[in-house]
């Protein structure tokens, strides 16, 4: 209570004195101009006592805060020459400083860090970690007003010493050249002293100076971070690129296609886990299981019954020829067509700038690179399951080795692999069991579309268990089970094959990155900036699942734009990755597909909007099709057409979602989507027909009543 009776006292006494003595008017360019005849005749005058009182004053402004210390220090320049001004305006901002860190600690450090300890913990570790540099930051590079700074760092754990000696050091060149500037501004007489090759100069550095001394702070960064390391005088490559998936494709194409040298290391398959385990053979197998489930129900279109074998291992054939027909497109022939110098072997990180190539060709080769991208995706993750090696098990990975269908096959995981596999390897004829931990399927998306998911998977066969943890697996002879737990009752589910789709971790060992300390999130991907850079080495770069926050294959191409063009150009532009409309569809049937917020997000975050519900058993499309079910969910900003998410759950459903992620991320609404003609009958009028409830729920009511009347008085 002391200390707050000391802010308002101080402040009420600043904020007189400074309307009483017009102090803003006084510590005026204007004013400097105006006195300047004067102010130099009282200097030649007495020097001593004219720099005293200037520093005294310089380190009373600068203490409390006032507004005013550049035009001191063009002053002391303008009164007292370069070096003199130079020495008197150093020391008194320095020292004026420490006294407003000084004070300002006294009266606020304690209550701050009581009120927000734990949010300022990081800043608190930060600082006693590399407080110093980045208080030279903002002192060369002056982000924050030169009393904020003061201010901001009285309440971290800076030491006093430290402040003052930085502080020192990291003004002197911002001074030097207000000071330089201010001796230019006392020689003006005329207009003609305006074009004066010295002052076009000073003014000159003072427009260049940010520049210069962010890139000063750019380079001692640098040292800092690369201290211990020989960086190489000459690369071999301007781009070395590790891992061959999405992200790592588009990043060594665009390399090439701008003409950098860039060389693109593969361990095993060309086209990353999309190709090989996951998109693509998922899909084609999706695809034989619908087809089989359009027999089955070959009836209801008027056909005769049809009796579905199903030959499971030439599905499982057909899934790797399609594998096989698309191989082409990522083949390493036609990547090395395009430029891109393709390498078949294992990559290490020797040190940042330097990779390690164990070739399958030969032996170990060594390139340096200025610039690497990590992109090495993700594997299935396998949970700590006591018995899981007794009793064997397939992840999204390994499962496209079945050639015999098992009777029993039991999935572990509810996210979009699980519901997918699990609803496909049904439609095959398999007895499917499904658990997950969660009280619902698919967590991320709305309640009622988890329900809706759930439904059509119980519909074509599948067993599915939520809220049930799985404890142990255990084999006794020819049986396996694995143990589950629902509340306080444990049961044992009977399967001949396990199926594991918990969820993938990122591919961020074996790679040199431990050793070199390359720092990971808590989720245990790459930590990078937005431009995608490693928090530690700026030249390295990480994209797609290895550095996350999505793992979709679309997600991984379009941050491989941003590394490839920020790490071959980034001396003159970096651009921040735009997560902001990220689309994502799981194929289930039906298929669910959703861009930007869900309804439940959008409740937690607390935003004000709108749901817009258009049922797809009202789109004559679908009715003709058998398929009128599911919806096209649109949330909008409250009041607005502005889209802020769209949710479709029904058949292509992933198809009839372009339509609002281009809406989005072009800013166009509700009523641009309403205004435009869409074929009939096709799916997508399901679009349309969202935007027109939108719009009848928005009618205008009282101008609608003014035309009835309108159209009243023109019948007579």
């Amino acid at each position: 209570m002391k200390r707050l009776l000391l802010i308002a006292v101080a402040l009420l006494a600043l904020l007189l004195a400074s309307r009483h003595y017009g102090l803003a008017e006084w510590l005026s360019l204007d004013n400097l101009k105006a006195q300047q005849l004067a102010l130099q005749a009282q200097v030649a005058a007495q020097p001593l006592r004219a720099a005293l009182l200037f520093f005294a004053l310089y380190v009373a402004v600068t203490a409390v805060s006032l507004p005013g210390a550049a035009v001191l220090t063009l002053a002391g320049g303008a009164l007292f020459g370069f070096w003199q001004g130079l020495l008197l305006v150093s020391f008194a901002s320095s020292l004026g400083a420490l006294l407003a860190f000084l004070v300002a600690r006294y009266l606020l450090r304690d209550a701050i860090q009581r009120r927000f300890g734990t949010g300022l913990a990081p800043l608190n570790e930060g600082v006693a970690r590399d407080g110093p540099l980045y208080l030279l930051s903002l002192r060369l590079v002056p982000l924050f007003p030169f009393w904020l700074v003061n201010l901001l760092m009285a309440l971290t754990p800076m030491r006093a010493a430290p402040f003052y000696g930085v502080s020192q050091i990291g003004m002197l060149p911002g001074t030097a050249v207000y000071v330089n500037a201010g001796t230019q501004l006392a020689a003006v007489a005329s207009l003609r002293d305006v074009l004066s090759p010295p002052l076009l100069a000073s003014f000159v550095l003072l427009g260049l100076f940010p520049l210069l001394a962010k890139g000063l702070m750019a380079w001692l960064q640098a040292r800092k971070v690369y201290t211990g390391y020989a960086k190489p005088r000459r690369f071999d490559r301007n781009l070395i690129v590790i891992g061959a998936g999405a992200g790592g494709l588009v990043s060594s194409y665009i390399a090439a296609a701008v003409k950098a040298k860039v060389t693109l290391v593969e361990a095993h398959k060309m086209g990353g886990d999309c190709l090989n385990y996951g998109c693509v053979p998922s899909k084609a197998l999706i695809h034989s299981a619908k087809a089989a489930q359009a027999l089955r129900e070959a009836a209801g279109f008027g056909l005769g019954p049809v009796d579905v074998k199903v030959d499971f291992a030439a599905v499982m054939e057909r899934v790797q020829r399609v594998v096989r027909e698309i191989e082409p497109h990522d083949s390493p022939a036609r990547y090395t067509g395009l430029g891109v110098d393709v390498v078949q072997g294992r990559a290490r990180l020797l040190d940042p700038w330097t990779v390690e190539i164990a070739r399958e060709d030969g032996g170990p080769q060594r390139l340096t690179a200025r610039h690497i991208v990590i992109a090495t995706g993700a594997r299935p993750f396998v949970p700590p399951l006591p018995g899981l090696d007794e009793v064997g098990y397939y992840t999204s990975d390994t499962i496209w080795h079945l050639r015999e269908a098992p009777r029993r096959l039991l999935v572990l995981g509810g996210g979009p692999i699980g519901c997918e596999l699990s609803q496909a390897f049904a439609r095959l004829g398999i007895a499917v069991t499904q658990v997950e931990m969660a009280p619902r399927l698919m967590g991320r998306e709305d309640p009622e579309v988890s329900s809706l998911v759930q439904q059509a998977l119980e519909r074509d066969g599948v067993r599915v268990l939520t809220g049930h943890q799985a404890l142990r697996a255990e084999r006794q002879g020819d049986e396996r089970r694995l143990w589950v737990k629902q509340g306080d009752t444990e049961q044992a589910v009977a399967f001949d094959a396990l199926l594991i789709a918990v969820g993938r971790e990122a591919r961020v060992s074996g790679f040199g990155l431990e050793e070199l300390g390359v720092p990971l999130t808590p989720r245990k991907t790459l930590a990078v900036n937005d431009k995608l850079q490693s928090l530690k080495f700026p030249n390295l770069y990480a994209v797609g699942d290895v550095a996350g926050p999505y793992q979709f294959t679309h997600t991984a191409a379009h941050m491989a734009w941003y590394a490839a063009v920020n790490a071959l150009f980034g001396r003159f532009k970096r651009f921040a990755v735009d997560y902001s409309v990220v689309p994502w569809v799981s194929f289930t049937d039906p298929e669910l597909a959703r861009v930007g917020l869900s309804e439940t997000e959008a409740r937690e975050r607390g935003l004000a909007f709108e749901v817009t519900r258009y049922e797809l058993d009202d789109l004559d499309r679908a009715i003709t099709e058998d398929a009128a079910h599911g919806f096209v969910k649109v949330l909008t900003a409250a009041g607005s057409d502005k889209i802020l998410g769209a949710t479709i759950v029904g058949r292509h459903a992933g198809e009839l979602l372009a339509e609002f992620v281009l809406a989005m991320k072009h800013g166009l609404g509700l009523n641009k989507i309403l205004g435009t003609i869409h074929a009939y009958p096709t799916w997508v009028e399901a679009n349309k027909y969202a935007a027109g409830a939108w719009k009848r729920a928005h009618a205008p009511e009282r101008l609608l009543a003014w035309v009835q009347r309108y159209h009243a008085w023109e019948r007579g």
